[in-house]
This record gives structure tokens, sequence and C-alpha cells, in this order.
């Protein structure tokens, strides 16, 4: 018994994928087509940087629920100093990332120092985020961008840029956790803070670093869909936490923190990536596909609790 559970936490979201994969493929004759799965890639990008930056606050058993407006803010600030022969690419960019990395530094500041929830510290979050995002943009679109930075949005060598950037991203961070003194102190704090403590691993700068790369990462995200959609979108970002956050606990990250890999995460996105594009390809109305997501959170919140029985 032991043994077919042990096997199903490791294995089981590849066996889903792939029974999941065969199903659409059967069942939709685009679906696995080039130009398809091109676009299946393109899509979770997004929510795969995301994802990967969100894994690190969850290994330390925190949570952001500001990633989608924190998506809007980036966007709109990046779009904003992006007009043609204003200022080089590089420069919208870093503005961009780093007003992510100042969201997600102000996050880690107030749960460290302020001892406030991260529950409640990145629900705040979610919504200055969203009103600074609204203020900056006089709640218009941000348009006329660099042709330069939308260009991001293409491809190289028939690869899209979005989803080299988070290949890159999640090797990066794999690399990071595995390898890198302070990744294994992001395991260590999230198994047992008391323990980190009294090992001499200081807690609050660890916690920091992971909400604050969080933010970098989730800036990022922002500037690669402002770049996308050629305009910073103050309502960009709606609800991207949710298909961040249970991407992550569906490929085995615990929600109380200390377990979880970057190639979960990877696997979680691809999941969630595949189940949004075959409900488009099947037709199904959004409203049915809210449903059937929320089902799905709460069943990757239900099956992390019955592991973390076990």
């Amino acid at each position: 018994m032991k043994f077919n559970r042990d096997f199903f936490h490791r294995f089981g979201i590849i066996f889903v994928l792939g029974i999941l994969i065969t199903a659409l493929s059967v069942s939709t004759e685009s679906f696995g087509t080039l130009s398809n799965l091109t676009n299946v890639a393109r899509q979770v990008s997004i929510n795969g940087i995301l994802a990967v930056g969100v894994t690190f606050v969850l290994l330390t058993a925190g949570v952001d629920l500001s990633l989608g407006s924190v998506v809007a803010l980036s966007g709109v600030v990046c779009a904003t100093f992006a007009h043609p022969s204003q200022y080089p690419v590089l420069v919208p960019i870093l503005l961009g990332i780093a007003t992510g990395g100042l969201c997600g530094c102000f996050n880690g500041l107030l749960v460290t120092r302020g001892g406030v929830a991260p529950f409640i510290v990145t629900l705040g979050m979610m919504t200055v985020a969203r009103g600074l995002a609204l203020i900056f943009s006089d709640g218009k679109p941000v348009a006329n961008m660099s042709p330069t930075l939308t260009n991001l949005a293409g491809d190289v060598a028939g690869i899209p840029i979005a989803v080299l950037c988070f290949a890159l991203v999640a090797l990066a961070a794999s690399v990071f956790l595995k390898n890198f003194q302070l990744g294994r102190h992001i395991y260590a704090v999230g198994g047992n803070e008391n323990a980190a403590r009294v090992a001499g691993i200081s807690v609050t700068r660890v916690k920091l670093f992971a909400y604050t790369l969080c933010g970098l990462l989730t800036g990022l995200a922002g500037v690669v869909l402002a770049a996308r959609i050629t305009t910073g979108q103050p309502n960009a970002g709606m609800a991207y936490e949710l298909d961040a956050i249970a991407a992550v606990v569906i490929g085995g990250t615990s929600l109380a923190g200390g377990v979880g890999t970057i190639l979960g995460t990877i696997l979680g996105v691809l999941l969630i990536g595949v189940i949004n594009n075959g409900l488009d390809l099947l037709m199904v109305s959004s409203y049915y596909q809210a449903v059937i997501k929320g089902l799905i959170i709460v069943g990757a919140v239900w099956l992390d609790r019955q592991q973390a029985r076990s």
C-alpha cells in the first residue's frame, strides 16, 4: 500500500498528463498539431514563470496571492517607459522586473519583520498593486510600445522567446535549490522553522529572499505578458495566482512547506495548460471551465493534505 502511495505521489502527475494528452489527441484533430502544441507552450510560459517563483514561497510554508495584480502593475510600468525612442529597451524591462521585486520585497518584510500572516500581507498587496496599476495607467491600456520590446513575443529558431525565458528560469531555479546553500536553507525553513533557527539559519533572510525572488519573477512575467499583448493592461493577470499556485501544488509542492521540486512545478504547469487548451478545443463554456479549474484546485489541496497525513 505504501509503495503504491509513494509511486503515485512521484509519478502520478506524469501518468495523468499522458492520459490527458492521449485523450485530447483522439477526441480533437487539432490538439496534436505542431501549431497548437507551440501555442500551448507559449500560453503556459507566463504561468510557468509565476509558478517557479511561487514555488520558493510555498517551500517556506508561505503563500503569495498578489501574483496577478503584480503582473498587471509590472506590465503597466514596463509599457509606460517602452515608447519608441524614449529609452533603450533594457530600461523598461528592468523597471518592470524591479517593480515586481519591490512588491515581493515589501511582502517579505511585512511577513518577516512585521509578523503579519502571508495570506493577509499578499491579499493586501493584491489590492494595492491592482490599484497602483489603474492609477499609473489612468485606468486605460498603455499602448504605443516599442517594436523592439514587443518583438520579445516572437520566436527564435521556431521556439517562442517566452518559452525560452520559462525554460531558463526553471533550469536556474532547479540548479539553485539543489546545489546552493541558500536553496537548501529554503527547504530547511519550510520543513521545520524552529529547527532551522536552532541550526543557525537566518529564517528572516531566507523568507525575505523567497518573497523577493517571487516578486522579481512575477515582474518578468508581467514584462513578457505586456510584450505579448503589446500593451500594459491594468486589468491583466486576473486570477493568475490561482493557476500558478494550483500548478505548484499539483506538481507535488506541499502547502505546509519543505517539500517540492521545480520539475514537479513544470509538470503541474503543463497539466494546467493542457487542461485549459483542451477545454477550449472542446468548446467548453468559460463558465464550466471556471468550475472545473476550481475543482482541480480544491482536489490538489485535498491530495496535499492526504499526503501530509500519510
